[in-house]
C-alpha cells in the first residue's frame, strides 16, 4: 500500500469566483472586489502556473477542463467529490453545497481510464445527500493508507455516519474528532480536515490547537505516534493561512515533496520548514486568488490517483 503517488487530477476552473452556497461554513472565504470574470482569469493564471510547477518536478498531472455553463465555481477543488484507490476503486462522495454536486463528472472517470488506468468498481455514497448528510471526500478525510487509519473532523461537511460506513468499506479505522476555529470571537467547526492537518508518508502537519477537547487531541496524538510520524505542530494563525492545507507527493527519482502555498509557505518558521525539509523537499506557488476567493489551497486542489494501471496487451 502507497501513501504517496505520483499522478494527480486537476481541474482546470472556467467560472471560479467565491461560492455563496459554501460560505455558510467555510469561513477560509472572502470576497474580493473585483468581477467574476477577472477573478476566473487571475485564477486562470495562479492554475496554469501551478501546473507546471508541478510538472517541472516530474510529478504527472492530468488536467481536465470544467465545462462552462455548469456554474461550478469550485470546480478547482476535485478531492472533496472523488478519491482513486489502489485497488482500483472510484468513490463518489455526497456534498453540502447543491451547486458542487454538479462537479461530479462520468466523463472525467473516463478520462482517466483513457489514460490507462483499471476502474474496478465504485463506492458510491451520494445518495446521503437526500438525507441531508454529506462526507467531502479528502479534503473530509485524512486516509494514513499504510497504516489503515482515517482522521476525520466532524463538521457540516462530515458526518459520523458516513465516516464509519466509508471505514468499514476500505476496511480502515476511523479517528473522529471535531476540530475548530475562531470566528468573531466564537468557536466553530473547522469546514474540513485538510486544513488543519496534513498526512505525509513519515509526519504529520496539524494544528492540535483546533482541538478543544483534551481527551479527543490525546486520542489523535496517539494514533499518530502509533505510526511513528512526526508532529510538526502549527498554530491557529498559520492555520488560518492554509499552513495545513499541504500534500506530499512523489516528482522525479523518487524525490517526495511537500506541496503547499506560498502564503503557507511563509507563515512558516525557520524551524518548521527544517522539520518538513528533513523528510523532503518543499515546493510552494502563488495561489493567493484562488485561497481568498476559493477558501481551499493547493492541497484542496488536488485528487490523487491511486488507480492501478492497465495489463497492456502482448
Amino acid at each position: 500500500m502507497k501513501q504517496v503517488t505520483n499522478t494527480i487530477l486537476m481541474i482546470r476552473p472556467v467560472t471560479f469566483r467565491m461560492n455563496e452556497e459554501t460560505k455558510v461554513n467555510n469561513y477560509f472565504q472572502e470576497d474580493l472586489d473585483l468581477k467574476y470574470s477577472e477573478i476566473n482569469a487571475q485564477a486562470q493564471v495562479e492554475f496554469d502556473a501551478f501546473v507546471v510547477k508541478l510538472r517541472g518536478v516530474g510529478v504527472d498531472v492530468i488536467v481536465e477542463d470544467d465545462i462552462l455553463g455548469q456554474d461550478t465555481p469550485d470546480s478547482i477543488f476535485p478531492n472533496n467529490w472523488v478519491s482513486f484507490h489502489q485497488n482500483g476503486t472510484v468513490a463518489l462522495y455526497p456534498m453540502f453545497a447543491e451547486n458542487r454536486r454538479r462537479e461530479r463528472r462520468e466523463e472525467v472517470i473516463t478520462r482517466l481510464e483513457k489514460e490507462g488506468f483499471l476502474v474496478d468498481g465504485f463506492m458510491d455514497y451520494t445518495e446521503a445527500e437526500e438525507e441531508g448528510y454529506f462526507l467531502e471526500g479528502t479534503g473530509s478525510l485524512l486516509l494514513d493508507r499504510v497504516n489503515g487509519k482515517a482522521y476525520c473532523a466532524i463538521s457540516d461537511r462530515a458526518h459520523e455516519e458516513l465516516i464509519v460506513e466509508f471505514c468499514e468499506d476500505f476496511e480502515m479505522d476511523p479517528i473522529i474528532f471535531t476540530a475548530n476555529q475562531t470566528v468573531y470571537d466564537q468557536r466553530k467547526p473547522i469546514y474540513h480536515t485538510n486544513v488543519m492537518m496534513a498526512l505525509a508518508e513519515n509526519f504529520v502537519v496539524i494544528c492540535l490547537d483546533a482541538i478543544d477537547d483534551k481527551h479527543e487531541k490525546k486520542h489523535v496524538l496517539k494514533h499518530l505516534k502509533e505510526t511513528k510520524k512526526e508532529i510538526i505542530q502549527i498554530t491557529e494563525e498559520q492555520m488560518n493561512r492554509f499552513a495545513g492545507n499541504m500534500l506530499q507527493v512523489l516528482g522525479t527519482d523518487n524525490q517526495k515533496y511537500m506541496v503547499m502555498s506560498e502564503v503557507a509557505r511563509s507563515s512558516l518558521r525557520s524551524d518548521q520548514v527544517k522539520a518538513i525539509q528533513k523528510h523532503c523537499k518543499i515546493l510552494s506557488s502563488d495561489l493567493t486568488t484562488i485561497e481568498t476567493c476559493g477558501g481551499g489551497s493547493a492541497r484542496c486542489m488536488m485528487a490523487e490517483i491511486f488507480l492501478p494501471k492497465k495489463l497492456k496487451k502482448a
